[in-house]
């Protein structure tokens, strides 16, 4: 009988251990969630100037994968209740693929995200120095190295609201891919990571951005080039009025650029165009059809008349800390496009790594 009783005892105490872990694994799994949630938002709130929050977590262990529902980020002193930083849904997941490489990464699928840039809010002093916070907090968020980045209808902006109207430059329908950022497929070259965007402007124009680049460096390495096309350029009214007093009743704004960057030396250009445009509205007053008249007139002198377009290129090169556009080749471009050849509507395709790792030795 005492042998029997032991053994009673000892069968329950082996059911029970287990059944205990089971249940510490189960509260653990249903605490988790906002264990990581309240951490994040610990981790948001100690970005200095700014404050923010993320509204849930979403586990699922065996994927290896969560999900951050609804992150916001904004400055303390923001004049606005716009967020700087509205992500509604971000996928986060280990890359399995690297997996097979040896390579402990992840990937992130980013939803709607925005970043809307407000004037008024973000112009003070420390905004530099803020971004630089801002960019380590949320880098810090996703504990593993990210590999790959998608982001799935997008959006960026630049607003003013103290002007009137109110300026709002914008891109959306933002479509991103950046792949082995981490390198985790070894390639030759100092650019292992293609990137690829495309996006639609305000004015309706058709924005698309292709190159490659390296971030494993402190100072990234990059060679991309960037293409605004066909954009209406009465849609940029409130910006040229602000800033130049003139409205447009039609025509196309275009912009291309190349930019290379190497050992922290930047190279390239950036090339404006305007076709078919037309100045002065009928609900301008004296003075306005006046300065637009007269900008008119040097709109014409400085005018491809074959293809009625007006443009510049404008070179940029230097160190990243000091980075200045060259005032004389720019007018110099000015009168060459008017009287001696018009630019091509279209990225020159003569700008890439070597030239900005030729330039660095120059200097």
């Amino acid at each position: 009988m005492p042998n029997q009783k032991k053994r009673k005892r000892y069968k329950k105490k082996r059911y029970k251990l287990p059944v205990i872990i089971i249940a510490l694994l189960i509260l653990l799994r249903i605490y988790l969630p906002t264990y990581v949630k309240n951490q994040i938002n610990k981790t948001l709130a100690s970005i200095p100037g700014y404050y923010g929050e993320i509204k849930d977590v979403n586990i699922a262990l065996y994927k290896g994968a969560y999900v951050l529902d609804s992150l916001y980020l904004n400055k303390v002193e923001a004049k606005t209740q716009v967020p700087y930083l509205n992500f509604p849904k971000s996928d986060i997941s280990i890359e399995w693929k690297s997996l097979l490489k040896g390579e402990i990464v992840s990937e992130i699928v980013m939803h709607n995200p925005e970043i809307i840039y407000v004037f008024e809010d973000q112009s003070s002093d420390s905004t530099a120095t803020g971004v630089d916070h801002w960019s380590k907090a949320l880098t810090n968020i996703i504990p593993i190295d990210i590999n790959r980045l998608e982001v799935k209808n997008g959006k960026l902006a630049y607003v003013e609201l103290s002007t009137d109207p109110n300026i709002d430059l914008n891109f959306t329908n933002l479509e991103l891919t950046a792949t082995n950022l981490r390198n985790v497929v070894s390639k030759k070259g100092t650019l292992p990571s293609p990137i690829q965007a495309t996006a639609r402007s305000i004015g309706g124009g058709s924005v698309n951005l292709n190159g490659n680049i390296n971030i494993v460096k402190q100072v990234p390495d990059v060679d991309l080039s960037f293409s605004l096309e066909n954009t209406n350029i009465a849609a940029l009214n409130s910006f040229s009025r602000h800033y130049a007093g003139l409205d447009f009743e039609e025509g196309s704004f275009n912009l291309y650029s190349e930019v290379a960057i190497a050992d922290g030396f930047l190279k390239g250009y950036v090339k404006p165009l305007l076709s078919d445009t037309k100045l002065i509205g009928k609900d301008d007053g004296f003075l306005g059809v006046l300065w637009e008249g007269f900008v008119g007139f040097f709109k014409f002198v400085l005018k491809n008349q074959k293809t009625d377009t007006i443009a510049t290129k404008i070179p940029i090169e230097g160190d990243l800390n000091s980075v200045e556009g060259n005032i004389w080749p720019t007018v110099f471009n000015l009168f060459e496009n008017a009287w001696i050849k018009a630019f091509t509507g279209k990225v020159d395709d003569e700008i890439d790594i070597k030239d900005a790792l030729n330039g660095d030795e120059n200097n």
